[in-house]
């Protein structure tokens, strides 16, 4: 079997799936907000903390190290090509807004959430935005 091409294939399944988890938290959190009574806060608890545990933290890692393996075969001199140089800061900047997530979700653990559910549905649109420009970098590649 073609290593490139396996860790490519994972890299892509892990992205889908961080992706998942990056659109759906946020979600999550509206839902949340909007319906705090102690027994609905205590079901979405369980499920953002198994969404971020289970499937967004090994979905980023693995998509991190296959990623940096698919880029040590090609030779990481070709990180210099703008497309990748982009598409590199865009995966860095998923990283912080799943570290941001991160952070909301341990404001709901210690229900010390400030945040409204308006908020939650703007900033849910970050990882949709970034999704679509990486597809573009990714298939035509800008030079």
């Amino acid at each position: 079997m073609n290593l490139y091409l396996t860790l490519k294939a994972i890299h892509i399944i892990a992205v889908i799936s961080w992706m998942v988890g990056l659109l759906y938290l946020p979600r999550l959190f509206v839902y949340h907000v909007e319906n705090n009574s102690p027994e609905a806060s205590k079901v979405f608890k369980v499920m953002e903390k198994r969404l971020m545990k289970i499937i967004m933290n090994p979905a980023m890692i693995i998509t991190w190290l296959t990623g940096l393996s698919v880029l040590w075969i090609l030779g990481f001199n070709t990180i210099f090509s703008l497309w990748l140089s982009i598409k590199f800061l865009f995966v860095i900047i998923l990283s912080g807004y799943h570290g941001f997530l991160s952070k909301c979700l341990k404001d709901f653990e210690l229900d010390r959430n400030k945040r409204s559910s308006k908020f939650f549905r703007f900033i849910n649109e970050i990882p949709t935005i970034i999704l679509i420009i990486i597809v573009f970098l990714v298939i035509f590649k800008p030079a």
